[in-house]
């Protein structure tokens, strides 16, 4: 993978944040999915992109080299970080792209912080609990789901947290503690929905935790929204498709 033209850590709403700054051009900040890191969600995408964007990769709290603070992980804390982020970085606008949890912080930064997002890639994400398969939300049917991730994922992930973490003995219970902040995520009302004003892709694999029926859905509730449903897709492999998730960020972004 591409080497970091700057990286570093800023201090940001009591949490001392890592972050990576990749490239030239208009501001792309890339935001990774739950127990994932920089590595692990974007390593094919970065290089292409950082070709025509200065990518800014972060690690949120909790997670890779980012160490957890007890706060509670909020997509409205999260975001209010990012924004840190983005002052500490003289950046008053950027295009802002997130995975699974980072997605959700993505389209919280375009519900609440309207004015520093250019536009905005919310990937795989649900803006209502019931927007997700059953499966991911029932512990009795996920061993023969073929969209949980797969052993090798637990591996990859568990690995990079006991490498990066400076709390690597931790992984266990932050699993725990993250699968219950997954479980109560509200989502966001239609009112906050139709509010949301800059440019909007939203994507999903086809095979994702969000169903294509809540995909269409938020697509109806946000304005001037676009969807793109990635064939043979899951979760976890979304953000390796990148011969099909960059012609479309090619297209949308600038």
């Amino acid at each position: 993978m591409t080497e970091p033209r700057t990286q570093g850590y800023v201090d940001v709403n009591g949490v001392h944040m890592y972050y990576e700054v990749y490239g030239e051009g208009s501001p792309l900040v890339l935001l990774h999915g739950g127990i994932m890191t920089i590595d692990l969600n974007f390593a094919s995408l970065i290089p292409p992109l950082a070709t025509r964007h200065t990518v800014i990769a972060v690690e949120m709290q909790g997670h890779g080299r980012t160490a957890d603070t007890g706060r509670a992980i909020t997509p409205a804390a999260l975001a209010s970080d990012v924004v840190g982020l983005l002052d500490h970085l003289g950046i008053e606008r950027a295009h802002v792209l997130g995975h699974s949890l980072g997605g959700a912080v993505a389209l919280e930064l375009a519900v609440s912080h309207p004015d520093r997002v250019r536009s905005v890639v919310p990937m795989s994400i649900s803006v209502r609990p019931d927007g997700t398969h059953q499966e991911i939300t029932d512990p009795t049917r996920q061993a023969t789901s073929t969209r949980m991730p797969t052993p090798q994922d637990f591996a990859e992930m568990t690995e990079a947290y006991k490498r990066l973490s400076p709390h690597p003995e931790h992984f266990d219970d932050f699993l725990a503690m993250l699968s219950g902040v997954a479980s109560q995520l509200e989502g966001w009302s239609d009112a906050q929905l139709a509010g949301v004003a800059a440019p909007t892709m939203l994507m999903i694999g086809d095979n994702d935790f969000t169903t294509v029926e809540h995909a269409a859905l938020m697509l109806r509730l946000i304005p001037g929204s676009q969807l793109a449903v990635l064939p043979g897709t899951t979760h976890m492999t979304f953000t390796r498709r990148a011969e099909l998730v960059l012609p479309i960020l090619a297209g949308f972004l600038d």
